[in-house]
């Protein structure tokens, strides 16, 4: 299918390119159906609900077709609606990782040359109903800021400057960009929660307290809340981390008034409820013979994916998917991948890790240092290798590019926005 380019002046830098993993050939339909007698005598709000259905690739598309639809973006009655009624799309949103390592040495080579690592940034949505990448552009993010997390249609981007943090919250859709009050407390490359709903805004950020200038400790969370009954707290809720935990940068899991991190050196997880402002630690299943454990959201249920390596005893390899059952505490095996299909995965990975990251009934597992990964859907029990995404090449080195996952609902709308302003 051939890119939409729209020779219309769009108001942000925006391509949707889109391709499928089958091949695609022209063809010509004439169905009665589509008789232009019918459709132009349909009023314009029975118009609007069927376009409001519509996935976002096509809406774009669409908006290609006459004034007024291509108006709709800017529409506050046709966004209404669209909040009202359009489905849910349970997307991944890619973005090309670089270590935070190579953050740090940045910052201390600035005076180089000039580049501008936010040029031509790009991310990469993938569509796992139709099998899809699509592309979006990032270059409105300044630069000085890597992706952290993401809800309700908005990428948080984070400051990797040591200190105070900066976060901005964008809408890589419609080029919306709203930016928090920075943090109370310095840090380095902390783990980020953020959750949007329809009235409310919440990010936690955790760890990585910056106790002196060559030491950083997992200490403290401090959390920001805003909603529209006018109840806000700006960085006021603090607590401190469970005791001789190692909680490892990176983003957080929300489930259910909940915020889930990963911790190391024995695998836990420890759960941070918004609510009570306090931590609590759960154990992990298998703890010991754990590698690469990464946790997802999926249907409202905390999913712990791991590969399980118990050499010593007569248990074979395998990567597994346990449940968070509703009391807290106890875990469920509830997927295991076949055994031939998990060969395949190892000789891939090489024992490089990988990463996991969950939206609605699908499950991401991408292999660290390469574009390749597999997709698991829990309703059908099915997984399947994730197609290479076409827009992506090599490195300035050579080497194959590492892609990264968040899980992501694209939106036309975040209203909610408006609170930050």
């Amino acid at each position: 299918m051939d890119a939409f380019n729209t020779s219309m002046t769009l108001p942000f830098s925006y391509t949707f390119t889109i391709t499928s993993s089958s091949s695609t050939t022209s063809t010509t339909h004439t169905n009665p159906w589509m008789d232009v007698r019918i459709w132009s005598r349909l009023p314009e709000r029975l118009l609007d609900r069927v376009i409001a259905f519509l996935p976002p690739p096509a809406f774009f598309r669409a908006r290609s077709v006459c004034k007024r639809w291509y108006g709709l973006l800017y529409c506050s009655g046709f966004l209404e609606l669209y909040m009202q009624i359009s489905p849910r799309h349970h997307w991944f949103l890619f973005l090309k990782h670089k270590p935070l390592k190579s953050y740090i040495y940045r910052a201390n080579n600035t005076g180089g040359g000039g580049d501008d690592d936010r040029t031509n940034c790009e991310g990469y949505l993938f569509d796992p109903y139709d099998i899809a990448w699509h592309r979006l552009s990032f270059n409105s993010v300044p630069s000085g800021f890597y992706p952290a997390s993401s809800s309700g249609g908005l990428v948080c981007w984070v400051s990797d400057e040591a200190g105070t943090k900066n976060i901005m919250l964008f809408n890589p859709l419609v080029g919306s960009l709203s930016q928090l009050p920075p943090t109370l407390r310095p840090r380095l490359f902390p783990s980020i929660g953020l959750t949007v709903s329809p009235t409310s805004i919440d990010v936690t950020v955790a760890g990585d307290d910056m106790i002196s200038p060559y030491a950083v400790k997992n200490l403290s969370t401090e959390s920001f809340h805003i909603d529209a009954g006018g109840f806000y707290s700006i960085w006021g809720a603090t607590s401190s981390l469970p005791r001789l935990c190692s909680l490892e940068s990176g983003r957080m899991v929300y489930v259910d008034s909940k915020f889930y991190c990963m911790n190391y050196s024995p695998f836990s997880v420890l759960a941070y409820d918004m609510a009570a402002n306090k931590w609590s630690k759960i154990q992990s299943p298998m703890r010991r013979f754990l590698r690469s454990p990464g946790l997802v959201e999926s249907r409202g249920k905390l999913v712990l994916v791991a590969a399980v390596e118990k050499s010593k005893l007569n248990v074979p390899k395998s990567l597994r998917l346990w449940s968070l059952q509703d009391c807290g505490t106890t875990w469920v095996e509830i997927e295991r991948m076949p055994l031939q299909l998990y060969m395949q995965f190892a000789q891939l990975e090489g024992g490089n890790g990988f990463d996991s990251v969950g939206h609605g009934e699908f499950i991401v597992i991408m292999i660290r240092g390469t574009d390749k990964g597999l997709l698991f859907d829990i309703c059908r029990k099915r997984w399947q290798w994730i197609p290479a995404c076409p827009y992506l090449g090599c490195d300035n080195n050579g080497e194959d590019v590492e892609l990264r996952g968040l899980a992501y609902e694209p939106r036309l709308a975040t209203p909610v926005i408006s609170l930050l302003s």
